[in-house]
């Protein structure tokens, strides 16, 4: 049965989140493609992106999708960007969403991707399309372009559980690592941090003090946002088993909390604070991953990523990894002719 793309206004958020959500009972999709993340993004930042929807002869929904229309910032002046589930304005796009893609009924990702691409060439009124955290050779790159130009390549450390199961977790890090985290061990009374998830009640106090935590610690702090506040509160009430808010104590008090998605047999740390360190070889953060790969190793998961990002602190804490890319797809025009043409001669990269 052929398949149909159109982008339309975006509906009313309940009808929407009734659609999403059905069509979500009949695909196999990142947590950052849920309703959960979707509907807490869009009311959290009061955007308007468009819908596009790829439906079958009876009208049925195939796959779903969100593309944000901006002028963005570009060396030779702005361009009109199409963005996939995002808005294309850097405060409303903070949220940072990962594993990127269409939300796809099972089996039928080959068809909507090509009704997607087919529809996306049908427009005119964009020179230039941000795909980010996307998957590595995902099929949404084979849209025809000018240039294609891959921005960013992000690393996602992970901790393999079953490995954790079959051996003992320190073991399998860098003798480094193991001594840095068996120190913390022993500041914190010789074992690891009790983890207690939160309840309704928790919530908002937790996520006080976790924004109490971060202030000061970053120059681009997404916690001074009172719109990220407001979507971390939504996923944290909302996500049901699907969003776990962590806080991690000892004997002192709290050492820790911990934002983490499950889905597909992972669980997914997307945000975290730590109490200051109580000596020079305290490593509260160390400490409070290890004990929530402990914690989701003796539930039976499969994994603990800890998501995009190059910090070391990450890699330290990793079994194995993967990647995510963030692309951007150039139409022709003789500005951005020009620009790519400038950029070789300066040798600046398209991220600068």
């Amino acid at each position: 049965m052929a398949l149909t793309a159109e982008f339309t206004r975006l509906p009313d958020l309940a009808a929407l989140g009734s659609r999403w959500q059905a069509l979500e009972a009949r695909a196999e999709s990142s947590f950052f493609l849920g309703w959960t993340w979707t509907g807490a993004w869009l009311e959290s930042y009061d955007i308007r992106p468009e819908l596009l929807a790829v439906t079958d002869g009876l009208g049925r929904d195939v796959a779903l999708a969100l593309f944000g229309h901006a002028m963005q910032p570009r060396l030779l002046g702005p361009s009109a960007t199409l963005s996939l589930n995002q808005s294309g304005n850097a405060v409303a796009d903070r949220p940072f969403v990962e594993y990127n893609g269409l939300l796809t009924a099972r089996g039928k990702e080959g068809q909507a991707i090509e009704a997607a691409l087919r529809a996306l060439q049908r427009r005119n009124d964009w020179r230039t399309l941000r795909f980010s955290g996307l998957s590595p050779g995902s099929p949404l790159l084979e849209i025809a372009a000018r240039r294609k130009t891959r921005l960013d390549l992000s690393p996602v450390y992970q901790i393999d559980l079953e490995a954790v199961r079959a051996s003992d977790y320190l073991s399998l890090l860098s003798s480094n690592s193991r001594g840095q985290i068996r120190r913390a061990i022993r500041e914190h009374g010789g074992a690891l941090p009790a983890i207690a998830a939160a309840t309704p009640a928790d919530i908002d106090p937790w996520l006080a003090e976790m924004r109490s935590l971060n202030a000061g610690r970053h120059a681009d702090n997404a916690w001074d946002d009172e719109a990220f506040c407001r979507f971390v509160a939504m996923l944290a009430a909302r996500g049901d088993d699907a969003v776990e808010l962590l806080r991690l104590t000892d004997g002192e008090g709290s050492v820790g909390f911990l934002l983490n998605f499950i889905h597909g047999g992972a669980a997914m740390n997307y945000q975290s604070a730590f109490a200051a360190p109580r000596s020079a070889k305290d490593k509260p953060g160390l400490l409070c991953h290890a004990a929530a790969v402990d914690h989701y190793a003796g539930r039976g998961l499969m994994l603990y990523s800890l998501l995009a990002g190059k910090d070391r602190y990450k890699q330290s804490l990793a079994t194995r990894q993967e990647a995510l890319e963030w692309w951007q797809i150039d139409r022709f025009s003789p500005r951005l002719e020009a620009e790519a043409i400038l950029r070789k001669i300066l040798k600046r990269p398209a991220s600068a």
